[in-house]
């Protein structure tokens, strides 16, 4: 499971109870639930990583997913890249939404997830520039954006080197 947000707009139960009906629906036993809340647009996510560390231990057969954008939204090379470590371990990966995504299932399956990787992806994008919008909006209006000068998650942005990437940055007009 996964959502973007980890605050109180956004919740994985929506995803977990349906998830647990259609396992059962399979007579599928649960090993072990994985839920990130963080961005599907990239895979330095703890519970995502440890389920593909656990798939390659060969610690369950199947992957249930609410969605393919639940799994990834890096696009379709990696979200293939994925589902071919899945595939090389023996593990198949299942979607409730997208019934004919079944990894188990060959055939079709490739294409049709290829496409839905890219859909997934170009939704991030979508959303990104919508994001991008209402803060061009909001400064036009004359907001002052960003958190003050004392915000705690300071230290961590300038370990990370974000606020030296964004102070190097160039803008082009």
């Amino acid at each position: 499971m996964r959502v973007s947000k980890n605050d109180e707009s956004q919740t994985p139960e929506n995803q977990k109870k349906p998830l647990k009906k259609l396992a059962e629906s399979l007579e599928l036993e649960i090993i072990e639930e994985y839920t990130d809340m963080a961005s599907g647009g990239n895979s330095n996510r703890p519970q995502f990583q440890r389920m593909l560390k656990n798939a390659k231990d060969r610690k369950f057969d199947i992957i249930l997913v609410w969605s393919l954008d639940r799994f990834s939204r890096e696009g379709i090379s990696n979200t293939l890249g994925y589902l071919e470590k899945l595939g090389n371990s023996g593990v198949a990966l299942k979607s409730l939404q997208e019934s004919w995504l079944d990894t188990s299932d060959q055939g079709m399956g490739k294409l049709l997830i290829a496409i839905m990787s890219w859909v997934a992806q170009q939704e991030r994008q979508r959303i990104s520039e919508r994001t991008k919008a209402g803060l061009m909006r909001a400064k036009a209006d004359g907001k002052l954006l960003g958190r003050p000068s004392g915000a705690k998650d300071k230290g961590r942005r300038k370990k990370s080197g974000y606020l030296l990437r964004w102070q190097n940055k160039k803008v082009l007009v």
